[in-house]
């Protein structure tokens, strides 16, 4: 066994992975909905799946962010938006991708609901961007997100409230927001870290 499949082994052992159905009709919930694909390479140093948001974008122009969006009338779960969106997204076809398990849904500053699914994929993936959502797409290993010296928490003001963010400084992107709390929950699994997100992420801030 590798490194690679300890570690990814080790996710996959500490996940649920239901795959269960949204549990109401699309524009029933309490939140708007979307999904994202955390995509951790299968090598022995996994690097995961990050995207540089497309500049002209009305939301969260030039951000880092993982594939995914919202939730479309076809989806039977967040299992099918996030990859849906990954092959839409980066050209990521559903047979490259290898579900590990999810992470527990998070609720935006923004009044979004987004489920995180997290999966393995070949090492090197042949990936075609779409412009209109994303200006790059790159690599990050996964264990750069374990490292408390590019890691902290801040408080920002937002709409009259103050909240807690986190954030991470890889060289010069700065990776914030529900992002950010991602890749903690995910460095807490793989490497227990024990980062402290500071909120209940299942609330709206």
């Amino acid at each position: 066994m590798t490194a690679s499949d300890d570690l990814l082994q080790r996710i996959d052992l500490c996940l649920a992975l239901d795959q269960n159905p949204w549990e109401q009709p699309l524009g029933k919930g309490s939140w708007p909905q979307a999904a994202v694909l955390a995509a951790l390479t299968e090598e022995p140093k996994p690097r995961v799946l990050l995207g540089r948001r497309a500049m002209h974008l009305k939301l969260h122009p030039g951000e880092i962010a993982f594939a995914g969006g919202k939730r479309e009338a076809e989806d039977f779960s967040p299992w099918e938006t996030a990859t849906r969106e990954a092959m839409e997204e980066v050209g990521l076809p559903l047979s490259k991708i290898r579900p590990l398990g999810e992470l527990q849904p998070l609720i935006t500053r923004t009044g979004f609901e987004v489920f995180p699914c997290v999966a393995s994929v070949p090492a090197a993936p042949d990936l075609v961007v779409d412009s209109d959502e994303f200006d790059s797409v790159f690599f990050v290993p996964l264990a750069v997100f374990s490292d408390p010296k590019i890691f902290r928490m801040e408080t920002m003001s937002y709409g009259g409230q103050s909240r807690r963010v986190p954030r991470y400084q890889v060289g010069k992107d700065d990776i914030w927001g529900v992002t950010a709390a991602i890749l903690v929950m995910l460095a807490n699994v793989a490497y227990d870290v024990g980062f402290d997100l500071e909120r209940d992420w299942t609330q709206q801030p």
